[in-house]
């Protein structure tokens, strides 16, 4: 099997291993690491990373690798899985999307050695972790007072990519475009195949969100062959289904506002989503949907200016019926209990 040296820490095949790799110091003369769990399989097979909180304020996927790391039923019997819970450790230091450089990490891959903070902690993440690895899954939420469905992100124009997010078993694919900057662009260009995992909103945790990236991981590791497959469940399978092209609908005017529609919601062209009005009860104008999709992303927050983006829209070119059929079957799934409520 081939090495893997992390932060200058050989991980041998069958082991287990937690690293606090160095990053750079704060000016208090406080050491910074970013934290890093890597588990070998004895035998030879792929090697997979998931990260989070690449974004600081993105909180659900730190509990999401939480969760992995402390199920039982994970055992990797061959390749390597590396776990990097917070990524941007000054970001969830400091509750903020951004570095303390005022940057936002996910726009500086692939970084330098020698050059700004962000910029030299995306050049050791992608040279210290992303450089093993055959494959990666990298964990995000909605931005600060926004919702997003569980949704996977990716190039599914390319077939292995494709049939990874299919695997992860979340119902809306969306293709998606490498963005300048970003881990995803310097990640495929660096040869590792990665899905973007977007689900609930920046510091606070979602339950249905993360039981679903969990679950989400886990059909993918045994996808690869990391771990062993499970007998199928009963239950009935979420079944995916791909978004070429979304757009959010957008404020027509300012004043407080009330919505009509939530995630997940299966929306028609023309369709209220939300009526925008004044402290004293008059409503301004209705906010309609350009086209009929399925609701993906929201703004939580009840007031608008206008022009503001409140609502994601997936457009497909299936049966949206059947999507949402699938999106409410996830919930009863993972989330039974509320389903019964």
């Amino acid at each position: 099997m081939k090495e893997i040296v992390i932060g200058g820490v050989t991980v041998l095949p069958g082991t287990v291993v937690e690293i606090d790799l160095p990053l750079v110091r704060l000016y208090t003369d406080t050491d910074m690491s970013m934290p890093v769990h890597v588990i070998r399989g004895k035998r030879e097979g792929p090697t997979v990373f998931v990260s989070a909180a690449v974004h600081g304020d993105e909180l659900n996927g730190i509990e999401i690798i939480r969760r992995l790391v402390k199920l039982k039923t994970l055992k990797v019997i061959r390749g390597t899985l590396i776990l990097v819970p917070m990524v941007n450790v000054y970001g969830v230091l400091n509750q903020s999307r951004y570095m303390p450089d005022r940057r936002d990490l996910n726009r500086c891959f692939p970084g330098s050695a020698k050059g700004s903070l962000a910029g030299i902690v995306a050049h050791k993440f992608l040279n210290e972790i992303v450089a093993h690895c055959d494959y990666g899954i990298d964990l995000h939420t909605g931005a600060i007072h926004r919702s997003n469905l569980p949704q996977v992100r990716a190039n599914l124009k390319d077939e292995e990519t494709l049939n990874l997010a299919e695997a992860f078993g979340v119902p809306v694919l969306l293709n998606s475009n490498l963005r300048d900057g970003s881990l995803r662009q310097a990640a495929v260009e660096s040869g590792t195949k990665i899905l973007l995992y977007e689900a609930g909103q920046a510091l606070r945790f979602d339950e249905l969100s993360i039981r679903a990236g969990l679950k989400g991981i886990t059909n993918v590791l045994a996808y690869l062959g990391l771990t062993a497959a499970r007998a199928k469940t009963r239950k009935q399978k979420v079944i995916p289904f791909i978004a070429n092209t979304s757009a959010w609908t957008r404020a027509n005017c300012s004043g407080i506002v009330n919505d009509l529609k939530h995630l997940g919601d299966q929306v028609n062209k023309g369709e209220p989503l939300a009526n925008i009005g004044s402290p004293l009860g008059e409503i301004f104008d209705t906010v309609k949907a350009n086209r009929s999709g399925i609701i993906i992303g929201k703004q939580n927050i009840p007031l608008a200016q206008e022009g503001d983006a409140l609502f994601h829209i997936a457009y497909f070119s299936e049966a949206d019926e059947e999507i949402v059929e699938n999106i409410e079957r996830m919930q009863d799934t993972l989330l039974p209990d509320e389903a019964t409520k």
